[in-house]
């Protein structure tokens, strides 16, 4: 599967990474925003955009994801703590624009991470998914509204979408940035004061992050759904004071606990019944180990765990940055102030010269700024305008006539008027420019997104092309193996195609066993005694998951490593009737995964034919083959049979054993009626012409075959077991 993860850098999408990587499937990442300083896992291909780009319906059509993830209440490229209004809408603009984006994309399945901070209040019963919302803070209503936005999506348009909350998810953190939730903090407060706060009767329950990678990846990989709401949480109810107290046993130090008084919320944890009941929930990683290794890393790594800097260091940056700020924007005025002061002097020069006097240095000034600064520095160079002309003035006159004069006003509001004017041009020139310039700037990002994504898909191109030419388990490579089954004759195919899967599959423990009726398989080849431990014969519906897997037609694979299953193991059917169990040991753990799983169902769909195209070609001579009215095998067909035990014997890959059963002045068909009925299914009887009748005992050492003579001296028949030279 392609898998497309939405969310800033961080452990818990870096272990969503891994555990994709691991079972198979390929993962692209789209970061949230341009900068490339953040740091990820490798994974097949990286998007530097952010959730409102343009461009996002062209990585989907590039990417073609069968899931997309969007990491939303736990994706770090949103700072919750400073700026929440404005993280905010940026959360819902991004999320409705990837919302747009795939419902238009039109196939796979998008998943929503909404937490357990959309609930608030008491509840004396766990929380359902159907509970209504109930958010108190503005992060947890924009997830709630993310939440409700997804489901009118898929209710309206009809996409698959899946919202799942995950309630109180812990970690061990390895820094104080990532200490992010009740446990840690107290761990961490432990550490560094010697005392625990804590709200007494506040219960919650709590998971840890492996759990939950694990449970997202059920829900991603899975074929369907039931609902569109799961909650992911433990469901186990634990205080904040029972936390304490499991911090001070691990701890073994003189700590305290300081209660912070009655709280209102006193119980809030989330139900996970629907996804049991869909899924399966198995918890693997316990509080009580997370503990202890979280206040080992912060014994050992103290200052890791410190506050960063001081009071006075931040009082004293942001008295710098605001006197920068201010002193960036008094720039213009003191510039326009020490301009004045020359064209004071010029302007008091030029009254009662015969060159100058018509000549108005204070309207020059005035447009000069204008034009320079816009309206703003025009309306105060205007006023220092008007006040050095009144001051002028009053050299001959009184201010109470300057004040009277009708010419003052006139060259005010000529003043005014020009500056204003001039200043607003200005201003709006720039702002046209500034538009054009910012469309010039989309577009060419727009060009520049365009050919990263161009460059990322000629990148993937090159990758598939090398995979296919070059990759040892292609489809081509695989063709190529299986189809060599068909140089061997039909007795032989079975024989062979362990051998070949084997080959394949890179493990020397490989065995096939036949279904004889629906509740045993006999053995029927196998490459190693380690593939042979559950015997010649076994009940295959008592094998529990092995069995519920093969009967759901998918690869069992032993996650549980129990030593009681093989590693994988497949079922070949034909016409919805269960023929052939493929069992694999040797399998390295790294290598059990959805890739190797895929592998094994191609091998045996192609293992398939080839026994399919043997078992017809058996069938349409079959009449050729059997002594007429018998069941045993007429010379020629009997000896081709002999040759591919012996031959299958020689290389390792059956047991057999050859029996001579004296029936001279016996009627053939009574003798071999008789006979068979001391026989498996999977045992043969055979006529050689020359007076005795033979047996092959599939997957039968001489102490077996022993039991099996017993039962012929018990008819009347003698026996010997005859040795490989004599066959």
């Amino acid at each position: 599967m392609d898998i497309l993860l939405a969310g800033g850098s961080g452990r818990f999408i870096d272990e969503l990474i891994d555990k994709l990587k691991k079972e198979g499937h390929r993962v692209y990442v789209l970061t949230g925003s341009r900068y490339r300083h953040a740091s990820y896992k490798k994974v097949f291909e990286k998007y530097y955009f952010p959730y409102d780009s343009d461009v996002l319906k062209e990585i989907l059509e590039s990417v073609n994801p069968d899931v997309v993830l969007f990491m939303g209440a736990y994706d770090t490229g949103f700072d919750w703590k400073r700026q929440c209004d404005k993280e905010a809408v940026r959360y819902q603009a991004g999320l409705a624009n990837m919302l747009i984006a795939f419902s238009g994309f039109g196939k796979g399945r998008f998943i929503y991470l909404s937490s357990e901070e959309v609930y608030s209040g008491n509840y004396d019963k766990n929380i359902l998914e159907d509970e209504k919302t109930t958010p108190s803070t503005i992060k947890a209503m924009a997830i709630a509204a993310g939440e409700q936005l997804c489901l009118n999506y898929k209710n309206n348009i009809g996409i698959d979408v899946v919202v799942a909350r995950i309630e109180n998810m812990f970690l061990t953190p390895n820094n104080r940035k990532e200490v992010n939730n009740i446990c840690s903090r107290m761990c961490m407060e432990a550490a560094l004061t010697g005392k625990i706060t804590v709200k007494e009767e506040r219960y919650f329950a709590m998971i840890h992050q492996s759990d939950v990678v694990q449970f997202i990846f059920q829900i991603a990989t899975s074929k369907k759904h039931m609902s569109d709401i799961y909650n992911i949480s433990s469901s186990e109810p634990i205080s904040e004071k029972r936390i304490a107290e499991k911090i001070i046993e691990k701890m073994e130090d003189a700590i305290t606990i300081e209660y912070a008084g009655v709280q209102d919320e006193n119980r809030r944890v989330l139900s996970n019944k629907r996804y049991d009941g869909e899924f399966g929930i198995r918890i693997f990683h316990k509080l009580d180990n997370t503990i202890t290794d979280t206040i080992d890393i912060m014994r050992l790594r103290r200052n890791d765990f410190l506050p960063e800097g001081s009071g006075r260091k931040s009082l004293f940056q942001k008295f710098k940055n605001k006197s920068l700020v201010t002193v960036r924007a008094l720039i213009p005025f003191l510039e326009n102030m020490v301009a004045f002061i020359p064209f004071f002097m010029l302007n008091n020069r030029a009254v009662g010269s015969d060159y100058f006097a018509n000549l108005d240095f204070y309207l020059l000034y005035v447009l000069l700024f204008a034009i320079v600064y816009g309206q703003q520095q025009a309306v105060f160079s205007s006023v220092l305008a008007v006040a050095g002309y009144c001051f002028r003035q009053m050299y001959d006159r009184s201010g109470f006539d300057v004040m009277l004069d009708y010419n003052t006003y006139v060259w005010i509001a000529q003043l005014f008027i020009l500056g204003l004017l001039v200043g607003y041009m200005r201003d709006q020139i720039n702002i046209i420019r500034g538009e054009d310039e910012q469309e010039m700037d989309y577009l060419s990002g727009l060009l520049d997104d365009i050919e990263d994504i161009n460059n990322s898909n000629v990148r993937m191109k090159n990758v598939l092309e090398t995979q296919i030419v070059n990759q040892n388990d292609s489809f081509g490579k695989l063709y190529e193996i299986t189809s060599s089954l068909e140089q061997y004759s039909p007795e032989e195919v079975l024989f062979y195609a362990a051998e070949v899967l084997s080959r394949v599959i890179n493990s020397k423990d490989v065995a096939i066993y036949t279904v004889a009726n629906r509740s045993y398989a006999r053995l029927f080849s196998a490459t190693s005694n380690k593939a042979r431990e559950l015997g010649n014969s076994v009940n295959y519906t008592s094998l529990g998951p092995l069995y519920d897997a093969l009967m759901e037609k998918k690869v069992y694979v032993n996650r549980e490593m129990d030593e009681k299953y093989p590693l994988m193991a497949n079922a070949i059917y034909s016409e919805e009737e269960m023929q052939l169990i493929v069992m694999i040991w040797g399998i390295p753990w790294e290598r059990m995964t959805l890739s190797q799983a895929n592998m094994i169902t191609v091998i045996s769909y192609l293992i398939q034919n080839a026994v399919v195209r043997a078992n017809r070609y058996l069938e349409a001579l079959e009449y050729k083959r059997y002594v007429e009215g018998t069941n045993i095998l007429e010379a020629s067909a009997f000896s081709s049979l002999v040759s591919a035990y012996l031959g299958a014997k020689t290389k390792g890959l059956t047991e057999c054993t050859f029996l001579c059963i004296n029936c001279e002045n016996s009627d053939l068909e009574s003798t071999g009626e008789a006979l068979s009925k001391k026989l498996r299914q999977s045992d043969f009887l055979g006529d050689l012409n020359d007076g005795n009748l033979y047996a092959l005992l599939a997957n039968t050492n001489e102490n077996d075959a022993r039991l099996v003579m017993e039962r012929f001296a018990e008819s009347g028949f003698e026996s010997e077991i005859m040795e490989e030279l004599e066959v």
